[in-house]
């Protein structure tokens, strides 16, 4: 995953009315008008432990 990354619909409200904000990871949803960040916490492995 680059940080690049982009989320394609908003957990709040499902919409993808997104745009990028000011802050690692950070997009605002101009549909419900929440802000929120994605962050990768970190890698599993499979069957679901973590590394």
């Amino acid at each position: 995953m680059s940080e690049r990354a982009q989320p394609f619909h908003c957990p709040y409200c499902g919409d993808e009315n997104l745009f990028p904000r000011e802050g690692a990871g950070a997009w605002e949803c101009r549909s419900c008008l929440r802000a929120f960040t994605v962050q990768m916490t970190g890698m599993i492995r499979p069957g679901g432990g973590a590394a």
